[in-house]
């Protein structure tokens, strides 16, 4: 009972120091290409929103004219 112990400690330092091993700081190509698509989505987005507010925007001028020319 006691090697079984010992198998299942050495299995858990060797899991943990894989672990610790596997979250390096190196980034590898496909990790860069993933921050440049992130960062492209994202500017995209807020482009998106910009145009989203300035349809929003006109909307309204064009609605509060409209209402305007029909009280005049």
């Amino acid at each position: 009972m006691n090697w079984l112990k010992r198998l299942i400690l050495l299995l858990c330092m060797v899991t943990a120091l894989a672990v610790v091993n596997g979250c390096g700081d190196n980034e590898g190509p496909g990790e860069k290409l993933g921050k440049q698509f992130d960062q492209a989505v994202d500017h995209a987005k807020d482009k998106m929103d910009e145009l989203g507010d300035q349809a929003k925007d006109t909307y309204d001028d064009m609605k509060d004219k409209a209402k305007d020319a029909m009280d005049n």
